[in-house]
């Protein structure tokens, strides 16, 4: 299947109650809120002092920087996310503080182009001059995907003009030149930030510089040993160990060129912000070696190394991969950014090739992984994302230090919390991808879509209750008739799934993993597309050894989880009975409007454990109770008090 491309978010018009909370939660809470820690004025959060650094580095304040050195990124996030809530609402007050922020921006960037409060700040003679460890190019990165993402909404050019001229200073330092450094980030994201810029503005310097950053990745000499020589051997992150980002070049993914890379290794957050700059310049370039990569990296990914809540990166050190089938529950790091990466991933392969498998894993993720960063009340926050959690071990064991059992108001490296809501602001940019003949559902989100097929303008209405319910209605309005593909999306946990064509049921053969209708569409035609959503149960690979003799259950898209407010302490002496006699609950109190599960087990009846041996040589096995075992969405757990979780579960 040839490429695709995805439509103008002005034209898709989210209907969808489920999906609209969501944007009305970070519009009207998140935004507000996360404004607020920008600046400082959250009670007993970490402070952030993003703004203030950028008021330091414009003159219009004095005093020291503080936080991260990528701490610009968190601002720049932030406007990202106000960009696409502007587009699906106008919010004047909203967009005059957006705005204002830009000004502020504007100040602090140098004459030169130059654009970075950590340097400008604390560090100005030492520019450009640690790209392993000190995130400038990243910064830049989300600098720019915030420029072009507020002109694409507002139409406005003031921070797109900004970082162009960041883009132009960068494109004048890197490159194959003799006065040139010969560099690439230790965090990946210029990549696929360039490549957006490239988007709106058609400047091939942009696509060069992205491909230059790619192509020279990981050669010989290579870049960060001779920087860091070049620099006295000094290293920032000193307190962690000496210059070991400098020297763990799989940590960053500069242990060998792109193309030669076959296996997903370190940062996971890193690694799939780099793939999908790399697969959006396959796509847009044919480049036929960057695509066998992605293709290569892609699989070994998700075939080996994610978990099945959509995601990724296993241990807390390096906040990276570990090894094919290692997938630990209770000490899982998954960090929201991730699964956000993961999806922009995803997104990119949909636009290079059409296959179901991409669409399959943008949605695990956003459902599960994405929506547990966030709190229900949208003022609380996960950075990590684990399995399964026991909150007594985790205040005493320093081996789940990255662990918290409850989500916190804001933290230090606040990558994560703008990211949720960004992403959830921009969702519509996922939902769906076009060809000159096709227009592909992704996903099934209430929606409308208006697009133009030749001289004809089509509208396509997805309504229904999804991820609760299983039917999805699609209408096209078209003023005439119009000949066109509509595909949809077949999703992987479905078994039998059935469309019905304006009362007629139709054959339902996919091509790699979609249905099309190719047909001269009418005023009023409808498609009622059943996904039949009964629980499943999910088992491991056998090589996924803490999963062996355990089930996680998952219904619809949504994975499910056992929690200590329904179902007591000592989850782990719980078990699922055999069969398949599920009964679907309606949730109450904070899971309102949320369909739970409730399922036989069995419990071990135990009443004097603290009376017995820690060992017993020959005794007899537990006594066995039944009991009703209550699961609910895994992105609902810790909403109410701290606890017990995990989501997979022994089998009776």
């Amino acid at each position: 299947m040839g490429k695709t491309s995805e439509i103008d978010l002005h034209h898709i018009k989210l209907t969808d109650s489920f999906w609209l909370d969501y944007q009305r939660l970070v519009r009207d809470v998140v935004l507000p809120y996360q404004w607020e820690a920008l600046n400082d004025r959250i009670a007993d959060a970490e402070p952030s002092h993003a703004i203030e650094n950028f008021r330091l580095a414009a003159g219009c304040s004095q005093g020291e920087f503080y936080g991260m050195v990528f701490q610009d990124s968190d601002v720049a996030k932030w406007l990202e996310a106000v960009a696409w809530m502007l587009c699906q609402q106008p919010d004047p007050q909203l967009e005059h503080t957006a705005d204002e922020t830009i000004e502020l921006i504007a100040a602090a960037q140098q004459p030169d182009g130059y654009l970075n409060t950590y340097f400008t700040v604390k560090a100005p003679k030492q520019r450009w001059t640690n790209l392993a460890e000190c995130h400038e190019l990243y910064c830049a990165g989300h600098m720019i995907e915030a420029g072009v993402a507020y002109y694409r909404a507002t139409g406005k050019t003031r921070l797109l003009e900004v970082v162009c001229a960041l883009a132009d200073h960068i494109d004048e330092v890197f490159g194959p030149g003799p006065q040139q450094l010969h560099g690439y980030p230790g965090h990946p994201e210029i990549e696929l930030a360039l490549m957006e810029l490239y988007d709106v503005t058609d400047r091939q310097r942009y696509l060069s510089l992205a491909r230059y950053f790619v192509e020279q990745r990981g050669t010989e000499p290579h870049f960060y040993d001779l920087e860091y020589e070049h620099r006295g051997r000094t290293s920032y992150w000193q307190n962690y160990g000496a210059a070991w980002m400098v020297k763990d070049k799989s940590y960053s993914q500069a242990h060998k060129p792109i193309a030669l890379q076959t296996t997903a290794v370190g940062h996971a957050v890193r690694f799939v912000y780099l793939l999908a700059g790399v697969a959006h310049l396959a796509c847009i370039s044919g480049d036929e070696d960057m695509r066998r990569a992605c293709h290569c990296l892609w699989d070994d990914m998700t075939q080996r190394q994610m978990y099945i809540t959509g995601g990724i990166g296993a241990q807390s050190h390096g906040e990276a991969f570990t090894s094919d089938y290692d997938l630990p529950n209770d000490t899982a790091y998954t960090e929201s950014c991730a699964s956000i990466g993961l999806m922009m991933f995803a997104r990119r392969m949909l636009q290079m090739e059409t296959d179901g498998q991409y669409a399959d894993v943008m949605e695990r993720a956003l459902y599960n992984t994405v929506l547990a960063g966030m709190a229900l009340d949208g003022k609380h926050f996960f950075y990590v994302n684990p399995l399964e959690v026991h909150p007594g071990a985790i205040k005493c064991n320093h081996i789940f230090d990255h662990i918290k059992p409850v989500r916190q108001q804001w933290f230090g490296c606040a990558c994560c919390p703008p990211n949720i809501a960004r992403l959830l602001g921009s969702l519509g940019n996922y939902i769906y991808t076009r060809s000159e003949e096709t227009l592909f559902v992704n996903l099934y989100i209430g929606s409308e879509v208006t697009l133009l097929v030749g001289e004809h303008s089509l509208t396509v209405c997805q309504t229904g209750n999804y991820p609760w319910d299983d039917t999805v209605n699609i209408t096209v309005t078209c003023p005439s008739a119009t000949s066109f593909t509509l595909a949809l999306r077949l999703p992987g946990w479905c078994p039998e799934p059935q469309a019905i064509l304006n009362g007629e049921p139709v054959d339902m053969t996919p091509r790699r993993g979609y249905v099309y209708f190719t047909r001269t569409w009418s005023e009023g035609d409808n498609i009622q597309l059943i996904l039949p959503m009964p629980v499943r149960r999910v088992r491991s690979n056998p090589l996924v050894r803490q999963n062996l003799g355990k089930v996680a259950l998952q219904r619809g898209p949504l994975v499910y989880c056992l929690e200590q407010a329904d179902n007591g302490d000592n989850l782990h002496q719980l078990s699922l009975s055999a069969g398949n006699n599920f009964r679907l609950l309606a949730g109450e109190g904070v899971l309102a409007g949320k369909t739970l599960i409730q399922a036989p087990g069995e419990g071990v009846s135990v009443t004097d454990a603290l009376q017995q041996p820690l060992y017993d040589y020959d005794g007899e096995p537990p006594r066995r109770r039944q009991c009703s075992l209550l699961f609910i969405p895994y992105f609902c757990w810790a909403n109410r008090g701290e606890g017990e979780m995990r989501v997979w579960i022994a089998e009776t």
